[in-house]
């Protein structure tokens, strides 16, 4: 009796368990902190290092700022199916680091967002190699190290890698019940820096601009621009400022997100802000507001083409006893929506089952990892039918 790439790779991923948890260990115990370069340098190199075990061409994009971005892909030929992911992380070290076994459960920074995502990612593709099949399907993987951040460099990586490809497959954070994701919210990242004058908070007072005052005047219309009605919210998450109580502050800053489900919604967003500078200048004369960014990502909205894209990933992972329903509309951005936006199907939140991304009680089902591999491996073994 013969049996097929798909049946094989399956079978070979079946006792594997030990081997992905192993794996994610390692990697979730090299921190990647999106703007520590170095320590998420020594991320990047693992990763790559893991993947050019297997017959994959790697291309990595160095920057000044971020780790390596790395692209990799077959030598076949034709229209590719993308594989998406990031090593970044949102925790600076010493804030949440190592890993630990709980039960089931693996805990620590990464593990569900979204190094889990990458072991699935590299498992499926080693189990290809092992039955023969990897060598002949066109696959790119693109591993970006500033997701977390909105992708500045990222995206222009991943929109490069992309050109011709026919579906994109995301590994963020897989959902409860294993729901596909197919809709999210598009996003958008602002800094604002405000300036006044110092002065002596006692004895020339009058003297000084404060631009925590000025800061806070922007900060209270931005919020304001929250509707949930329109499903748009801004939130200011981050405020800095000040030398001392006594000193009239000359700088502040604040850092802050919003999100949109319509793609026109986001300029207005931004014009709102801009109008927001400056009626905060006015407020506080004399001082100044500068604002940098806007949109960074575009809604991922549902075609006809992701949903039977979902259709046809799900059927694997139904196969392998894991949900397969569509997501509602997500409020987080990924990559994903830049591979949309380029006209190429997407799917996303692909990785290993969990929650608590983003929180100190990060967490992924460890008994969910060689199941999402196993569905990953059936479907790019089928992909030439299904994709």
């Amino acid at each position: 009796m013969t049996t097929s790439p798909s049946d094989d790779a399956r079978a070979w991923l079946s006792g594997r368990a030990g081997a992905m948890e192993a794996r994610l260990r390692d990697w979730v115990e090299l921190g990647s902190y999106t703007e520590d370069r170095a320590g998420a340098q020594r991320c990047a190199d693992a990763v790559a290092d893991a993947f050019c075990e297997l017959p994959l061409r790697l291309e990595r994009t160095a920057s000044e700022r971020y780790a390596d971005h790395l692209a990799l892909s077959t030598a076949a030929s034709g229209p590719p199916v993308l594989l998406v992911g990031h090593l970044d992380t949102v925790f600076p070290p010493g804030a949440f680091e190592g890993y630990r076994r709980d039960g089931d459960l693996g805990r620590g920074p990464g593990v569900l967002d979204m190094k889990g995502g990458l072991v699935v990612v590299r498992e499926a593709l080693a189990a290809l190699h092992v039955a023969g099949a990897l060598e002949s399907l066109p696959l790119r993987v693109l591993i970006v190290s500033d997701e977390e951040i909105g992708s500045p460099e990222g995206r222009r990586v991943i929109e490069r890698h992309a050109a011709g490809a026919r579906a994109a497959l995301v590994f963020e954070s897989g959902r409860a019940g294993d729901a596909i994701v197919v809709d999210r919210k598009g996003t958008g990242v602002v800094r604002v820096v405000a300036s006044g004058r110092a002065a002596h908070a006692g004895n020339a007072h009058e003297a000084g601009v404060n631009a925590i005052w000025a800061l806070a005047a922007f900060v209270c219309e931005a919020q304001r621009l929250t509707d949930s009605a329109r499903g748009v919210t801004v939130n200011v998450g981050k405020i800095l400022g000040g030398r001392s109580k006594n000193t009239v502050p000359d700088e502040a800053a604040c850092e802050l997100d919003f999100r949109f489900v319509h793609a026109d919604e986001g300029p207005v967003v931004e014009r709102a802000l801009e109008e927001a500078r400056r009626a905060a200048e006015a407020r506080v004369p004399g001082a100044r507001l500068v604002l940098q960014g806007g949109v960074s990502r575009a809604p991922l909205v549902r075609t006809e083409a992701s949903s039977a894209l979902a259709r046809a990933y799900g059927a694997c992972a139904a196969g392998e006893g894991l949900g397969h329903a569509e997501a509602p509309r997500q409020g987080g951005g990924s990559d994903a929506s830049t591979t949309a936006a380029l006209g190429v199907a997407s799917i996303d939140a692909l990785g290993p089952r969990g929650k608590g991304f983003h929180t100190v009680d990060e967490q992924v089902e460890l008994s969910t990892l060689v199941p999402k591999a196993r569905a990953l491996a059936a479907f790019l073994a089928e992909a030439p039918r299904s994709a």
